[in-house]
């Protein structure tokens, strides 16, 4: 089974210790975790925000040391033919 970890952007302390749980506890468990970037911007347009990415321990390891990214608050529910997008990607 594959799922997804995404955010809305905004300050959240503590937030990369839980992406990097998720792909832990996924990891054991036997699921691919993919990480997406941008938020649902990032399943909207997967070209532009590079996702979904996949996750493993390494790049969850390293969560923390890197920059965040800049945060989206994209709404698919908004957008024409959104919510289809996200599914499709």
């Amino acid at each position: 089974m594959k799922i997804a970890v995404l955010t809305g952007g905004g300050d959240c302390p503590g937030l990369n210790a839980v992406i990097r749980a998720v792909v832990r506890r996924g990891e054991q468990h036997g699921l691919e975790v993919m990480g997406v970037r941008e938020g649902w911007r990032g399943l909207m347009d997967p070209a532009a925000a590079r996702s979904p990415q996949p996750g493993t321990r390494p790049a969850a390891s390293s969560i923390s040391a890197a920059p965040s990214s800049a945060p989206s608050r994209t709404n698919p529910f908004k957008k024409p033919g959104g919510p289809e997008m996200v599914i499709r990607t």
